[in-house]
């Protein structure tokens, strides 16, 4: 399981730069100024907290 949870903080982390990316935050690529990249990246990383969560809460029995 400690794997999947630092792929999944990996994922969190590079969907944040992908933003800032988008954004225009983080000069020097491609993907800087594209809004399409902040979007990518605010999907990657909602999913990768959704899968932080899912991974972190209380099981059941």
């Amino acid at each position: 399981m400690a794997v999947i949870r630092g792929v999944l903080a990996a994922a969190l982390l590079l969907g944040a730069v992908w933003i800032g990316q988008g954004v225009g935050l983080v000069p020097g690529s491609f993907m800087t100024g594209r809004i399409e990249w902040a979007v990518i990246g605010g999907v990657l990383a909602a999913a990768a907290a959704l899968g932080l969560w899912w991974t972190t809460r209380p099981r059941a029995g």
